[in-house]
């Protein structure tokens, strides 16, 4: 998760400005902090807080953030959440030498840690971002030009990143080979423009160019643009940006997110057809999926749930507590829309179970008569190690109770995933294109030594989720991960 949003703009932009606009598009990916740096030419200015977009920005802060070149983050923190404002980025030494911000995470920070020790620079609490920044900075302090010292640190980074560079003359992006995480490259009149997500550059009247290509380093200097391959393409967008993380209006990989999650809906019918009285989704990120459940059924389609705007995206706060309260704060059931009724709940996924149980609980106190459960994406076995807050194995459900076991848990009158076929047809992607860990295990940038927290079994689950067609019968369990008993 995360966001960075960056531009080389003119003197006439005001380039603080714009990239609080673009961050505030981007406010999805990250709500624990934010922070802006810019540079006219002569000297660097630095603004960042926690909060949100609109809390640590206005007219004074962005008027003094003077300059024509500017990057901004927005943190969705997965480390140091005690914290959370010795972390705040972009990463800026005191030198002010040169700022960066990231989005993605390094799994194995071992080959950064050997690097920093081997060249006596301490690195007391560093995050990933802290110690590729130092990694960089230490070429730049031996004279070495940023372009050229992000080559030489390059080959260090071992996992997922997003990043951008920025001194007093240079704005420079750079992408993991496997483009885990999607990075956008846009225009502004004379300006170029990094984002996140395509949905930041439309936000700021941009115009979107192309993707960033996984490995590939594009330098602007005085409004001029250059790209270099530093490292080989195998690409491998996250899946899970259509599943859950990205808005709706992005475009990744060419593909509208709004209209692939539209198209898992019409797979989860084809997979799932329920005679019910209504479809409704958990708002904001099933919408899409229930219309197209709905339509293709010819079922009626109704937002029974309430969403207040005003209470942020609930996955990425810090801890589970603060998760459930949030939940019960942002959706609230319509009884005069449920009560009596076989309701279809739409929703992405379920991680932990704890936040879909609440939920299902609440709509039947609203009076539903059935509560069908349907997600749009297979069952979560295993942790993210790409920037994504699910460390540990043992807190994932799917990886420690059966279906049964979880629709019991939720309280759902049903239980029914999307198959890994129908998500991957959904996406109009190759498979070979795309990053499927958390449902296979399989994890295209080498997570290094964190290849140990994970328990694999042999025929598990996560083999005949991907292999194999829809099933309804259960599978046995193992204490960890599940062996699933194919129905054929």
């Amino acid at each position: 998760m995360c966001a960075v949003f960056g531009i080389f703009g003119t003197k006439e932009q005001n380039t603080a400005m714009i990239t609080a606009q673009g961050l505030s598009a981007l406010q999805h990916r990250g709500q624990e902090s934010t922070g802006i740096t810019t540079s006219d030419g002569k000297n660097i200015y630095s603004h960042k807080n926690l909060g949100l977009v609109s809390h640590v920005y206005n007219e004074q802060s962005t008027s003094n953030l003077k300059g024509h070149i500017a990057i901004g983050h927005n943190r969705y923190g997965t480390s140091s959440k005690r914290n959370p404002s010795h972390h705040i980025q972009p990463v800026m030494g005191e030198d002010k030498l040169f700022t960066m911000a990231h989005n993605g995470n390094l799994p194995d920070t071992s080959p950064l840690e050997i690097f920093l020790k081997t060249h006596d620079i301490p690195n007391p609490g560093f995050n990933d971002s802290e110690m590729i920044y130092e990694s960089v900075a230490y070429f730049v302090r031996k004279g070495i030009p940023l372009r050229q010292a992000i080559v030489e640190a390059s080959p260090l980074f071992t996992g997922v990143y997003c990043l951008l560079f920025m001194d007093k003359n240079n704005l420079i992006a750079l992408r993991d080979p496997f483009g885990i995480r999607p990075l956008a490259l846009g225009s502004l009149h004379d300006s170029y423009i990094f984002a996140s997500e395509t949905c930041a550059i439309d936000t700021v009247k941009g115009t979107f160019l192309r993707d960033v290509k996984p490995g590939e380093m594009v330098i602007v200097h005085d409004r001029k643009i250059e790209s270099v391959q530093l490292k080989e393409p195998s690409p491998r967008l996250d899946i899970f940006e259509f599943v859950y993380f990205a808005r709706p209006d992005s475009l990744l990989m060419g593909q509208n997110v709004y209209q692939v999650r539209k198209r898992f809906g019409v797979e989860l019918a084809r997979e799932h057809p329920l005679n019910a009285d209504l479809v409704i989704p958990v708002p904001d990120s099933g919408i899409p999926a229930a219309i197209g459940y709905a339509q293709s059924l010819g079922l009626p389609y109704e937002e029974g749930l309430t969403k207040n705007r005003y209470v942020g995206r609930t996955f990425i706060l810090p801890n589970q507590e603060e998760r459930e309260k949030s939940v019960a704060r942002k959706l609230n059931p319509i009884p005069e829309v449920i009560m009596g009724k076989k309701v279809v709940l739409v929703d992405d996924s379920i991680v932990r179970g704890t936040t879909s149980r609440n939920l299902v609980r609440r709509v039947f106190a609203a009076g539903a008569k059935e509560v069908h459960l349907l997600i749009t994406s297979p069952r979560v076995l295993f942790p993210d190690f790409y920037g994504i807050d699910t460390p540990n194995q043992s807190q994932l459900i799917a990886a420690r109770k059966t279906l049964s076991e979880i629709q019991q848990f939720i309280g759902a009158t049903s239980l029914y995933y999307l198959s890994y076929q129908g998500l991957i047809k959904a996406t109009s992607i190759s498979e070979n294109n795309l990053t499927t860990s958390c449902f296979t295990g399989e994890y295209p940038a080498d997570i290094g030594r964190r290849r140990r927290e994970i328990i694999y079994e042999k025929n598990s689950i996560a083999r005949y989720i991907k292999f194999y067609p829809i099933w309804d019968e259960d599978f046995s369990e193992d204490l960890v991960s599940p062996l699933y008993k194919p129905a054929f």
